[in-house]
């Protein structure tokens, strides 16, 4: 009787293990998601704080940004977009009051001497082969948070695969990684032309272009492939857009 009795809570241990093991990994793919969630959400640098010129943030003008899109070195035409869907502005302040005031967010942080820019936004076939990479499989879609950089007009121009702060307003802020070059915007400007994902967490996208100021940023702690891209090696680290 005690030998059926064993084999009978044996039996019962197996069929319970799977979903043993399978409720325990709720936990962590929910961590997970709240985790991406973090790095794609705007955040505030705090109610008092102002882009000064004391802290190296500077004034910029965004005035006729555009020019056609000329072949990047993958030979591709990249336009910048300035279409999409109406009535996001309202929402995304209304959102973006609701946010983290923390500086840091899971290991990202601004960092190091501001620049001003203008920033546009691109989509569609434009996100493939992008420049920062030789060789990658791998390309942004419109949800990754990653930007293409003019060639020219830069006094200390980010690198490929840094990470930047990018701020609206001191309270409307988002972190995204170069990845990518923008020949065909207009030439010897400061320009940023981001994901539609990324666009939109600054601003309404039918506005086309906005004034905004960035600075390098920390890389983060959690990796999320689908945001920034394959992550690489310190020597492609310090490779500067050509």
């Amino acid at each position: 009787m005690n030998r059926l009795a064993a084999l009978a809570l044996f039996a019962l241990c197996l069929v319970a293990l799977p979903a043993i093991t399978g409720a325990s990994s709720i936990p962590s793919l929910r961590a997970r998601e709240l985790a991406k969630s973090k790095y794609t959400q705007p955040h505030s640098l705090g109610d008092a704080y102002t882009f000064d010129p004391r802290d190296g943030w500077q004034t910029f003008n965004a005035s006729n940004p555009h020019s056609r899109r000329g072949p990047t070195k993958n030979g591709k035409k990249k336009t910048s977009s300035e279409k999409s869907e109406k009535g996001l502005f309202g929402a995304l302040h209304a959102f973006s009051q609701a946010v983290s005031k923390a500086i840091g967010i899971y290991g990202m942080q601004g960092q190091g001497e501001s620049q001003s820019a203008i920033a546009t936004w691109y989509t569609g076939h434009d996100l493939l082969n992008p420049s920062c990479w030789a060789q990658t499989q791998w390309a942004p879609t419109d949800d990754s948070f990653i930007c293409a950089l003019t060639l020219r007009g830069w006094n200390n121009k980010p690198m490929c695969f840094e990470f930047l702060q990018v701020c609206k307003t001191p309270e409307i802020c988002i972190f995204i990684r170069v990845i990518d070059t923008c020949a065909g915007c207009k030439a010897d400007s400061h320009h940023l032309d981001l994901s539609k994902g990324a666009f939109k967490q600054l601003g309404n996208p039918d506005e086309g272009v906005l004034t905004v100021q960035f600075r390098p940023a920390s890389k983060p702690n959690n990796w999320f492939e689908e945001l920034w891209g394959p992550q690489v090696n310190e020597t492609s680290l310090h490779q500067h857009l050509a």
